[in-house]
């Protein structure tokens, strides 16, 4: 597998505003020209849609320890190869046998390339920038490089896989509902939105409640969420795996 990516700056800000994984064929690799080449014909290539909740990327020769302004990089609006992370791997675990021959894309909720945001009050600055998404006043966060326009979306392939998380603070809602508005609008588009889910809420409730558990987890947890993950993509498009 090869992971791809776009990165933009603004106000020190940076963000992973494009990103997509392609699973090789044996003994293949491609450039990133042939990335492009392939995503003039996304319909033919692109085989759906992994929505997670904010990226921690970098691209080769560069790390995630620090900016990467700070690193010497130049924001030249190319794609370029990334490294790997934990998450990359469960992908190419996922994805190796069903998945040959496609890309699928990477989508977040936020595209603000930072670690642990969950734990800092970016959060409450995303909460205040989705209730003013839709107005003329200005966002903290530039709003076509952080958000995706969950009314006007456009997504490519069969399928919707949301993994971008279940737990919201009760300050949060403007963002619980973003998540859901997001799920809504690709079964509009008539994607198949899948997820992992437990016993809590029923497939139908969790779109509802935005209630996705996110592929990787800490503890006991981890394995049967990876587990689950895998499971669900070892069909093409994946389904809905429920976690006992």
């Amino acid at each position: 597998m090869q992971i791809f990516g776009r990165f933009d700056t603004k106000f020190d800000d940076e963000f992973l505003v494009e990103h997509y994984i392609y699973i090789n064929e044996d003994n293949e690799k491609i450039t990133t020209k042939d990335l492009e080449l392939k995503l003039k014909k996304k319909r033919k290539h692109v085989a759906g849609t992994i929505f997670l909740f904010n990226p921690c990327m970098s691209p080769v020769g560069y790390n995630t320890n620090s900016s990467l302004a700070s690193q010497g990089y130049e924001f030249n609006g190319d794609f370029e190869e990334l490294n790997f992370d934990d998450m990359s791997n469960l992908l190419y675990q996922a994805t190796k046998r069903e998945y040959k021959g496609k890309l699928i894309e990477i989508k977040y909720l936020f595209n603000i390339n930072l670690a642990n945001i969950e734990t800092t009050s970016i959060l409450d600055k995303f909460a205040v920038d989705l209730d003013l998404y839709n107005s003329d006043q200005l966002t903290l966060f530039e709003k076509t490089m952080n958000y995706q326009d969950a009314a006007n979306i456009r997504l490519t392939g069969k399928f919707v896989f949301m993994g971008v998380g279940h737990k919201y603070d009760p300050q949060h809602i403007g963002i619980k509902n973003y998540a859901r508005d997001i799920a809504i609008k690709a079964k509009e588009l008539g994607k198949e939105v899948v997820f992992l889910h437990d016993r809590n809420y029923n497939a139908d409730e969790c779109i509802e409640q935005s209630y996705f558990l996110h592929p990787l987890a800490q503890g006991k947890a981890k394995d049967t969420r990876a587990y689950a993950f895998k499971g669900s993509f070892m069909s093409n498009p994946p389904i809905i795996k429920r976690i006992e």
